[in-house]
């Protein structure tokens, strides 16, 4: 069994080109910079759902986006948020630090 594993390695590695990795994926970790220039007011309003009204607040606790981006929920509690604002805050600035969300660049006209 593990003489059929090492075998089947070893035709991956062959059959695999060059310039690539056996057994990773062709993507990269680190997110590509973003085009706009994100701030605590846009990054709320792509958020929506009526966190924006808190964004004069937020600015100014935290004054800078990074500081947003990793503030804990005891924090935000403090500032007077409610649970679901809270929520919704920290689960996009975690998806926003993974690279895998970032706020439109022009506002959505409904």
């Amino acid at each position: 069994m593990a003489l059929r594993r090492i075998l089947s390695f070893n035709k991956r590695l062959i059959s695999t080109p060059s310039n690539s990795v056996a057994g990773f994926a062709n993507f990269s970790s680190k997110s590509n910079p973003y085009i706009v220039k994100v701030g605590i007011p846009e990054f709320l309003n792509g958020v929506g759902k009526g966190v924006e009204q808190h964004a004069e607040k937020l600015e100014s606790e935290f004054g800078d986006f990074q500081k947003l981006l990793v503030a804990r929920t005891i924090k935000l509690k403090r500032l007077g948020l409610k649970c679901q604002e809270r929520k919704l805050i920290l689960k996009y600035a975690h998806k926003y630090r993974l690279g895998l969300w970032r706020p439109r660049a022009e506002p959505v006209k409904s």
